[in-house]
Formats: structure tokens, C-alpha cells, sequence
């Protein structure tokens, strides 16, 4: 594995992890990819509303130098690429499953804070 963040491993494990998960896309990019059995960029980009190609382009290049993703190319016209979550990708499915939940449960929070301030 070509891991980037093996060069500067910061001091603290919490640091490492989001390290490696930083920014908005990469969560949501292997949160999709953990639902099914691999995604064609264009299936990832339809899923991820907001973000630019060439965005997305970049957050899979890392999370496939980072060993999260596997990236297929399927020898046709026009080229078919599709991504796969690995097994180091896999190994991070608690984490995403708890921020999934987490943020169920603060959306819902927000909403009905919300609701109580338009009723008062």
C-alpha cells in the first residue's frame, strides 16, 4: 500500500483517522461505496450532489493511495471505470455506520429545535 500519510504520521491516533477521512467527500464516498458492490464514477457522482468532477476525482485517487478503494479499468469505448470499497476500506465501516447514525440523530435534534421555535 502506497500510504501517503506513512511519511508524517501525526502524533495522536484521532489525528491519524481523520487524517486520512478528511474534508466533506471522503466519508460520503466510502459510505456509498460500503452499500453496494462497486459504483461507476459517473453512478458516485450522481450520488454526491455538489461535488465537481474533478473534485471527485481527487478524493477517490486518495482514498485508492490510501488502500480505501480499488479502482478498475474495464478495457471498452468508452472507457467503464468502477470503484470498489477494499478491505482496509472495510475495516472503517464502524466509523462511517456511527457517523451515519450520529448524524441521523443531530438532524433530527436540529429539526425539532426548530419546530419549537416556530410553535413558542
Amino acid at each position: 500500500m502506497a500510504d501517503r500519510h506513512y511519511r508524517t504520521i501525526p502524533g495522536c491516533p484521532v489525528e491519524v483517522t481523520l487524517d486520512l477521512i478528511d474534508g466533506r467527500w471522503k466519508g460520503v464516498v466510502l459510505h456509498h461505496l460500503m452499500a453496494g458492490q462497486c459504483l461507476r464514477f459517473s453512478e458516485l457522482h450522481r450520488r454526491l450532489p455538489g461535488i465537481t468532477p474533478r473534485l471527485l476525482t481527487k478524493q477517490l485517487r486518495d482514498l485508492e493511495t490510501d488502500g480505501f478503494v480499488s479502482r478498475t479499468v474495464h478495457a471498452e469505448v468508452p472507457p467503464r471505470v468502477e470503484y470498489r470499497i477494499t478491505e482496509e476500506g472495510e475495516s472503517l465501516r464502524p466509523l462511517i455506520e456511527f457517523a451515519e447514525t450520529w448524524g441521523r440523530a443531530r438532524m433530527a435534534r436540529v429539526q425539532a429545535a426548530h419546530a419549537s421555535q416556530r410553535v413558542a
